[in-house]
């Protein structure tokens, strides 16, 4: 029985090829898609899973209350030995600090090759809390003496051309001689770790003092400290436990500090912490389910409308014995075997697309990812969810014709199915899609308003380059004199960051003036030389600009500053005391300048300082003009190349950093714009499908009319009418849904757009838009014919 539904549900759709290939085809994005966002899905799932006791394995974490609360994914350098020594709740404690770019240099083949690498400074029960395998597949990993590492094969491969390099050295900026004590196995993708080189924490003080010293005085993002508990421990016990830390070792500080432990688990996905936003993988969810739906309607509406032409085949079937059940199965092969052929095909999309999936969202995801009980598993329920849902409703239809009716040619569209149905669905489908397009306008709105609104200090043709920590004054003063004479630099500063750096951002407590206490709010400190204001194009708006000092005697503080503390004049400030710092920062407010944003804007504009020091800075900001970008980077290379003989020249564009605030917001709208032109897609088809029987039903009413005179834009009106009335139905619906969705989202911004009923009514006229060259072609195509030809029609 079954190979006979199967070979006349093969009949079948052979006699209606461009209907089988409009659902098939519909069909197979919404299964490439759905293909896609499960290897994203359980790509993101299956992080740091792998370790022998992840259940056990805790970051510890800082909230800062001070005006506001702060999440800090780190805690003060002291808090791991204390932990260690006088708490019981843990089989091993470890940190690591990360430091990004050092110079790693590697003899081979008698010369000498420079690598920048990203290192991690850890000690040594590091390797104990994770199970990170050794090559060798021994689990001893030693880095308890100083000037020891441990590499990955990956970077082994790289640096050396080999895996076996137990006993290699390499020289780390230019004076630390390092031996490589092991080799680990290729990291997992799926691993919080992004570092492939490990050096013993002993050798931290050399390149981070700070996070060095045994301090309670402040935290540094570099720094994060893991926890292997003991078995059985109760988390809210330790952190009500270690609510006794800051009383004792911070009792004077008003910024309170409240230790947590942050499961495994939760690192990959507490945005407060730096992780993912969960809701992006909802979102994904949801995107694909909607795809999935979309298509599934695009069926149902197509078969339900071909359901008229096959009443006689029904009633011929029914007269010859068949029963409901027979039919209904009969249906229900034919959507099994056209979603077979969608499910082949989507997954030959999934793996064509895979590339441009994997650099859209920074990914590494493969084919072989695919090879596993877990994937089948999906494919078969997808497959049978889809041919249930989209086969059952057609089928039972179907097998409800009367068959003395069918075969009379009695029967009427209603019957078969009811345009009230197709309409209804016509409307979601039309919803959804309005929904994908006024979400996609107003994300790409909120990120355009966030890179190209004027953040308070210039950061077009900006470039930033980094320098060796070790520089003396002089040589930064020899250095900056030299790049300001080439042709094309128009300013020069060394800082320790730009205005808007998302990386080394640095906040401290502040005391104003007279006042005998620290303030309750934080202050951003922003080191620059005398140059850092014209560099980067921030305005004076009281007072003057700081003078080149070898110490900091006079400080700007931006607008915000005052707004804290209440003053409302910002020359009231001018000639006060601002001490900050534990007191390193002890001086004179002689300006202030006009607020500018320091991070993205979810945060509101921090107060913050300017002042100079030469001990604190970490780049040279170029103010170069865009006319001859090539020649003036080329020179600006070969210059600092000759000052710095044994580093590596790399510099940043400014406004390039400005937008990697964004990247998550970038990959929304991506998100968006690829999936709301997959949604239009599936239901063009759809509509291209319906008014292919449409125009066929009424191919001679189309006769008659033009015989009558009627032109070509009345008929054309004739078809466009109801299905516009559908758009607008389906945009009454959705913009409620598609306001409140976006209304939630933008509630994480501090500035933001708005959203205005424009906005929603051009995703209408969008999708009226693109509704109308749908069905133009064929609905032109009958108008313009010969109407002697349409009146013979049958």
């Amino acid at each position: 029985m079954l190979r006979n539904y199967i070979r006349i549900a093969w009949r079948n759709l052979l006699k209606r090829k461009v209907f089988t290939a409009i659902n098939i085809l519909g069909l197979a994005i919404g299964f490439g898609s759905s293909i896609l966002i499960y290897l994203f899905l359980s790509y993101h799932l299956s992080f740091d899973g792998f370790h022998n006791y992840s259940d056990r394995i805790h970051r510890m974490v800082t909230e800062e209350h001070r005006d506001l609360i702060d999440y800090e994914a780190s805690v003060p350098p002291a808090f791991a030995k204390t932990f260690r020594e006088d708490y019981d709740y843990a089989d091993y404690v470890a940190k690591m600090v990360q430091q990004g770019g050092l110079i790693m240099d590697v003899e081979r083949n008698g010369s000498t090759d420079k690598f920048k690498e990203d290192i991690a400074f850890v000690e040594e029960d590091f390797f104990k809390i994770f199970n990170f395998p050794l090559l060798d597949g021994s689990n001893t990993i030693s880095l308890s003496a100083p000037n020891t590492a441990v590499i990955t094969e990956t970077v082994a491969n790289r640096m050396y051309g080999k895996t076996n390099v137990i006993g290699e050295t390499f020289i780390l900026q230019n004076d630390k001689i390092i031996e490589i004590t092991g080799v680990l196995k290729a990291l997992p993708k799926t691993t919080f770790l992004e570092n492939e080189v490990f050096i013993s924490f002993n050798n931290l003080e050399d390149f981070f003092g700070f996070a060095a010293n045994e301090s309670w005085g402040g935290i540094t993002s570099n720094l994060q400290c893991f926890a292997l508990l003991k078995q059985n421990q109760n988390v809210s016990h330790i952190e009500t436990a270690l609510l006794e830390l800051p009383k004792e070792h911070r009792p004077e500080s008003k910024n309170k500090h409240v230790y947590k432990l942050q499961p495994l688990s939760d690192m990959h996905f507490n945005p407060l912490y730096g992780g993912l936003d969960p809701m992006l993988l909802w979102v994904f969810a949801i995107i694909g389910l909607f795809l999935i739906t979309i298509a599934c309607i695009n069926f149902i509406n197509i078969s339900t409308a071909q359901a008229f032409y096959r009443s006689k085949e029904i009633g011929i079937r029914k007269v010859l014995g068949s029963f409901k059940q027979h039919l209904f199965w009969q249906f229900l092969s034919e959507t099994f075997v056209i979603s077979l052929f969608a499910i082949l095909l989507g997954g030959a999309l999934a793996l064509v697309f895979l590339p441009s999936f994997n650099a859209l969202f920074e990914l590494r995801l493969s084919w072989k990812d695919l090879l596993d009980l877990r994937f089948f598993g999906f494919l078969f329920l997808i497959l049978a969810l889809v041919s249930l849902l989209s086969g059952s409703y057609p089928g039972i239809l179907m097998s409800r014709i009367v068959p003395v009716l069918a075969l009379k040619g009695k029967l009427s569209h209603n019957d078969t199915g009811g345009t009230t149905t197709r309409k209804v669905l016509v409307v979601a489908q039309f919803a959804i899609s309005i929904t994908l397009i006024a979400a996609t306008f107003i994300i790409s709105r909120q990120i355009d308003y966030a890179v190209y609104t004027d953040l308070g200090f210039d950061k077009e043709s900006m470039v930033m380059v980094e320098v060796p920590s070790d520089l003396e004054p002089v040589q930064f003063e020899s250095l900056k004199n030299r790049l300001s004479q080439i042709p094309g630099v128009q300013n020069v500063s060394a800082c320790l960051s730009s205005p808007g750096a998302a990386e080394n951002n640095w906040g401290t407590n502040v005391k104003y003036h007279t006042n005998p206490e620290v303030e309750e709010f934080n202050i951003q400190a922003k080191i620059g030389d005398e140059n850092y204001l014209n560099t980067f194009g921030i305005p004076l708006v009281a007072g003057r600009n700081f003078f080149k000092s070898d110490s900091i005697t006079e400080v700007l503080v931006n607008e915000a500053f005052g707004e804290k503390l209440g003053v409302s004049k910002s020359e009231d400030l001018l000639g006060k005391k601002l001490w900050a710092n534990g007191g390193s920062v002890n001086a004179t407010i002689v300006g202030v300048v006009s607020n500018f944003h320091d991070s993205d804007f979810t945060e509101e504009i921090k107060p913050a300082f300017i002042a100079a020091n030469n001990n604190w800075y970490s780049e040279i900001a170029l103010k170069i003009n865009h006319a001859n970008t090539k020649s003036t980077l080329d020179q600006i290379g070969t210059t600092w190349s000759e000052t710095f003989t044994g580093y590596i020249f790399e510099y940043r564009f400014l406004d390039e950093r400005v937008a990697e605030l964004y990247e998550t917001e970038q990959r929304y709208l991506s998100l968006s714009k690829v999936f709301s032109g997959l949604a239009i897609l599936i239901g063009c088809l759809g509509l291209y499908g319906l008014i292919l029987f449409f125009v066929g039903q009424r191919t001679k009413e189309i006769g008659i009319r033009k015989v009558l005179g009627s032109s070509i834009i009345h008929i054309l009106t004739l078809f466009t009418t109801d299905f516009f009335k559908l758009i607008l139905v389906a945009g009454a619906l959705a913009t409620p849904i598609a306001w409140y969705l976006m209304e939630q989202w933008l509630q994480g911004y501090t500035y933001r757009v708005e959203i205005h009923w424009w906005m929603f009514a051009l995703a209408i006229v969008s999708i009226m838009a693109i509704t109308l060259i749908t069905i133009s072609y064929q609905t032109l195509k009958v108008a313009i014919a010969n109407p002697i030809e349409s009146l013979r029609t049958e």
